[in-house]
């Protein structure tokens, strides 16, 4: 058998509680991390490391955010776009007013900019739940947009009001800023990746990640048992706005290379929550499976009609992407709520059984 959990024995309480606690787990992490960190720079060409690698990471931090208030918390948002442009322009904004502050703390301050927000728009969680939670987030996405565009402190009175990103390095090597290696801008947003996938990993585990889920399997329950709703939800915004504030100067600062309040619209918030649901619901591994397939899925149905030899119209492959996300969306929620990370789950088994057909 491939894949087993028999004979894997713990003789400790911190072994019991290890976060991977299935050798083949640790071991596949540990592989996957090192080829991403060593192997990706070396081999990874400069369209595959800037136009897909780094985006795919960004918005899986977004994708991480979100699913911690939604899949975790059971709070419906449709304001992670603002988020994202908060933690943009409050980047910018500390990176240029800052100029000592490196740019490894000003992008956590960024994000704990975002999280200042994200709480003072998740106030109306304990009042109102649902559809009205959503559209009291979708507020939040239009207001801050509005906000960032008309006041122009926040870009430091730039005259285009899109500003390019300021030139930063680390350890003597260019991240952000026109003339960044792609190689460094891809290490600088995987260290990033890797540290907020794994405090995410171990919240859901916590106190504090047990009582998200109840309050997003009963409110009233949960409440009733001791645990206080006021905190739990806000303390649920805070960190997932600051994810998405995390994921917004990465953006900004390491991808597109400038301050722009298009690149955060609504179209992003909806982008990311489809990443959500098709990745799975409450699933650290889902959220990087959703950004993948979400962020691909245009590059191939672009791609796929030349392989053939066809030619196809920009605007009717458009069309063909949005009835697909649309399909896949109902058929996720309807046969497997749990998206790709519980797909991923039932070949793990699979492989546990394998090759005997019991």
């Amino acid at each position: 058998m491939l894949y087993r959990e028999a004979g894997q024995f713990k003789t400790s309480y911190s072994a019991d509680q290890a976060m991977l606690t299935i050798p083949l787990d640790r071991w596949f992490v540990f592989a996957l991390t090192a080829f991403a960190v060593i192997a990706v720079p070396l081999v990874a060409s400069e369209y595959l490391m800037t136009s897909i690698l780094i985006p795919v990471l960004i918005l899986s931090i977004a994708a991480l955010g979100l699913n911690i208030l939604t899949g975790y918390c059971g709070q419906l948002s449709l304001g992670t776009g603002a988020f994202m442009a908060a933690g943009a322009y409050m980047a910018y904004k500390i990176a240029t007013n800052i100029t000592w502050l490196p740019i490894w703390v000003v992008i956590p301050l960024a994000g704990l900019c975002a999280a200042a927000i994200g709480i003072a728009f998740g106030l109306p969680s304990l009042r109102i739940k649902g559809f009205y939670l959503a559209v009291a987030t979708l507020a939040a996405q239009f207001f801050l947009l509005w906000l960032f565009v008309k006041v122009p402190w926040f870009v430091n009175d730039s005259i285009s009001g899109v500003p390019p990103a300021p030139p930063r390095s680390v350890f003597g090597f260019q991240v952000t800023g026109a003339a960044a290696g792609n190689e460094a801008k891809y290490l600088f947003v995987l260290a990033f990746v890797i540290a907020l996938a794994w405090i995410a990993r171990n919240m859901a585990r916590s106190r504090i990640g047990r009582s998200w889920m109840a309050i997003r399997d009963m409110d009233i329950a949960a409440e009733l048992v001791g645990i206080r709703p006021l905190p739990a939800k806000l303390s649920a915004f805070a960190i997932s706005s600051f994810y998405c504030g995390v994921a917004g100067a990465l953006w900004a600062l390491c991808y597109i290379n400038s301050v722009e309040p298009t690149a955060f619209d609504i179209n992003r918030s909806f982008q990311v929550l489809f990443m959500v649901i098709v990745g799975g619901l409450g699933s650290v591994l889902g959220s990087f499976l959703g950004a993948a397939f979400i962020f691909l899925l245009p590059i191939i149905l672009n791609s796929a009609p030349g392989w053939f030899g066809y030619s196809v119209a920009s605007d009717t492959i458009t069309h063909i992407e949005f009835m697909l996300f649309g399909v896949l969306i109902i058929f996720f929620l309807i046969v497997e709520p749990h998206g790709l990370a519980r797909l991923w789950q039932i070949a793990k088994e699979k492989l546990r059984l394998w090759p005997f057909p019991y």
